[in-house]
């Protein structure tokens, strides 16, 4: 592996990953309120399936990034 790649592995962390997953579970938490209140016009209906959708989302976001960084599938030696 390339002292670069090696490098690039080493300054990633597990903060980082889960910094990404909040910032973008934010934004697709905000989406999925929204169209929930519009097709039910229940504000408390839409607020409960969308706290938990929040956790499972977030937590299979988390294993997902985390099962990709320790893959080296699509990285190409030599960069």
């Amino acid at each position: 592996m390339q002292r670069w790649l090696q490098k690039y592995y080493r300054m990633v962390t597990e903060k980082r990953h889960i910094a990404k997953a909040i910032t973008w579970r934010l934004i697709a938490t905000s989406i999925t309120f929204l169209l929930l209140f519009i097709f039910t016009e229940n504000a408390t209906m839409a607020s409960k399936i969308t706290i938990f959708s929040i956790v499972i989302k977030t937590t299979l976001y988390y294993c997902h990034e985390r099962l990709w960084y320790k893959t080296k599938w699509g990285i190409k030696n030599g960069y």
